[in-house]
């Protein structure tokens, strides 16, 4: 079975590393980066640098690339992919990629199902890539519940286990992009507001864990941000709203002097990680 991986950057690097080292199928690359390429058949995380015939025999596609250059991609190669086969997306938000694969595949017979690897790092380019990057983390499936799917399920799941997966987690295109922008794009936003302090010129020699926790995915991708939050404005809005409400409950009580309220707002904070400790696995 031939899988083609569209995109070999840090997420797409690193699909191609566990794929070819933990599974026996043959792993393909495109990449606009001649670079890229020759890193990924030094290291044979690739058999080969695929071209457009790929498009058409490839099993499976599996499109690493940021919303905007998914729907590019898509909409410029919609007649030349296999109408056997089965397209991914790895992308972090779906709603309008599914949009477009409704309106580009699905009268062509192709199956496309969202995929969204809940890991990552704060590098970005293949360079960074690593073969367990996915290693005990979850694989968000997205589907559309009106559509009838032809794949094998079973060999998918062992595919994903072998990567190193430790749960799959189904869900829709509307219902992954709610939770994502607070799970994942509120706290890139946040990281990125925090940093920018002007205290943080003078941090140097008083920071700690905590410091680098709160800042370490301030150093992002700000192109494929930009289009990850754009994408999913609605619901991030929202977050970020709601951030905010909580935020000014602490500055009151500071500014009240109230050490009675600050006290219970910091309780209500340690009880709901101690519950999202003991409950989310």
């Amino acid at each position: 079975m031939k899988v083609l991986i569209v995109g070999l950057g840090l997420i797409g690097g690193s699909i191609a590393k566990a794929l070819t080292a933990y599974t026996d199928l043959q792993v393909v690359g495109m990449d606009k980066d001649d670079k890229t390429l020759a890193l990924a058949l030094d290291e044979q995380s690739i058999s080969y640098i695929a071209g457009e015939p790929d498009l058409m025999d490839a099993d499976v596609i599996i499109l690493a690339l940021t919303p905007n250059n998914t729907i590019r991609f898509v909409e410029e190669n919609r007649d030349k992919i296999n109408p056997r086969g089965l397209v991914v997306d790895v992308c972090g938000v779906k709603r309008d990629i599914m949009a477009c694969f409704r309106a580009n595949f699905f009268d062509k017979g192709i199956e496309y199902i969202g995929m969204h690897p809940m890991a990552g790092r704060e590098l970005f380019g293949y360079e960074h890539s690593l073969v367990n990057l996915f290693q005990g983390a979850s694989l968000v499936i997205t589907k559309d519940p009106a559509i009838d799917y032809h794949v094998d399920w079973q060999l998918l799941e062992e595919t994903v286990f072998a990567m190193g997966f430790r749960k799959m987690v189904e869900s829709t295109p509307e219902i992954h992009d709610k939770i994502i922008a607070y799970t994942s794009q509120l706290a890139h936003i946040v990281s990125s507001a925090y940093i920018k302090s002007p205290t943080m010129l003078h941090e140097e020699g008083y920071s700690a864990g905590s410091f680098r926790d709160l800042t370490r995915v301030a150093r992002l991708d700000e192109k494929m941000w930009t289009d990850l939050f754009m994408r999913n404005g609605d619901y991030l809005v929202s977050e970020i709203d709601e951030i905010i409400k909580h935020l000014s409950e602490y500055r009151d009580v500071l500014a009240a002097g109230d050490r009675e309220q600050l006290q219970s707002l910091l309780k209500d904070g340690r009880v709901l990680k101690e519950w999202s400790n003991d409950h989310v696995q």
